[in-house]
């Protein structure tokens, strides 16, 4: 990096996307999930009381009182880079950025009106400047996505949760929205992994902060591939039983598994949609009033059907065995019925088909 007074100037030129939408690096799965949360029964009726009641004001005031805004002459080489994310996503409005005191890395996006960026001590102490840079892109992407608004509503709801767990109704009522919400966010979290990314545009540093948010800062004991050897250990290892472990651990959470985020991510940076929009070809945010829903909804429907199709998890090839069986199986009928395949129905055209069906059982 080189400094004029308080600016400072990224060592390596990056590329720029002028008025980028959301919808150039969002997760089908974080906007179908979104979809899923906003047709929760009663959630447009909590989302509005709440939109009104929550303390956004008190919240600010909160970071101001208690933690370090981030600026010209408080962490400069933090505001510095949150200048740069915004400049290379074409956020017109930085956001305001604090480091808050706490021994756990963390970093998130608040806000209902404005967002707010808070990142953690620990999390600058464990990060250099190129992992930094993408998480600050990652929160960034959230802001330009709007996470910030239901983010704020899962961490009230979170917390009233633990207020009210003494009245059974209320409690189950309340974890029903905080479930849907961080389904939700953790799908989120994936769009704005690879927001981080086009801010950064440095892959291997984005692999590495995922990996010391999982093992500390030790980097000469840990390696990229191997970590990534961990994420198709775990999607592929065990029976049906670790299948619904692995849904019951990620039911609390609010963040993907880091090795899963890494995974995702390295598949999404080598896919030709990022390669595209390095090349300059997304869709821009002038064009979101003409986006088509309907076209959003086939894409994410094509999403969850292909990761079925192709996971190595056993529950899900179970899935995918079971709705393949049936589908097969439909079509047999109604061959059989219809005439189809030839219209002769003969005992040769069946056992034919019949091998297929077998061969292609078989290979399942």
């Amino acid at each position: 990096m080189t400094e004029t007074g308080f600016e400072k100037v990224p060592a390596r030129d990056r590329r720029r996307f002028p008025g980028i939408s959301s919808r150039a690096y969002e997760h089908p799965a974080d906007r179908s999930a979104l979809v899923a949360l906003r047709r929760l029964t009663g959630f447009d009726t909590v989302f509005k009381t709440l939109s009104g009641l929550l303390p956004e004001r008190s919240l600010r005031l909160l970071f101001l009182s208690d933690s370090v805004r981030v600026g010209e002459t408080q962490f400069p080489h933090l505001h510095a880079m949150l200048r740069d994310a915004c400049h290379i996503l074409d956020l017109e409005k930085v956001p305001q950025m604090y480091v808050q005191q706490d021994p756990h890395p963390n970093a998130m996006c608040i806000g209902l009106d404005e967002p707010i960026i808070v990142v953690t001590t620990s999390l600058v102490e464990l990060l250099d400047e190129e992992e930094m840079r993408a998480v600050v892109g990652h929160e960034v992407g959230h802001a330009l996505s709007g996470h910030s608004v239901y983010r704020t509503i899962l961490l009230f709801l979170t917390n009233l949760a633990l207020k009210v767990a003494w009245i059974p109704l209320g409690n189950v009522a309340i974890m029903t929205l905080v479930t849907a919400l961080r389904e939700w966010f953790r799908k989120s979290e994936l769009s704005a992994d690879r927001a981080g990314l086009l801010v950064g545009q440095d892959v291997t540093a984005s692999m590495r902060g995922l990996m010391k948010l999982a093992g500390g800062n030790h980097l000469h004991e840990m390696n990229v591939d191997a970590f990534l050897e961990q994420a198709d250990e775990y999607e592929k290892g065990g029976d049906l039983r670790d299948s619904v472990l692995k849904i019951l651990n990620m039911l609390p959470r609010t963040h993907p598994f880091t090795t899963v985020r890494a995974a995702e991510l390295r598949k999404w940076s080598q896919s030709r949609d990022y390669q595209r929009i390095m090349d300059g070809h997304y869709p821009r945010r002038e064009e979101d009033k003409d986006a088509s829903v309907t076209d959003s909804f086939r894409e994410s429907a094509a999403h969850y059907a292909d990761s079925v199709r192709t996971s190595k998890d056993p529950l899900f090839k179970l899935v995918g065995d079971i709705a393949g069986g049936a589908a097969d199986m439909g079509g047999r009928l109604r061959d059989k019925f219809t005439g189809a395949a030839g219209g002769s129905g003969t005992d040769t055209a069946s056992e034919g088909k019949d091998g297929a069906t077998g061969g292609a059982t078989g290979r399942g």
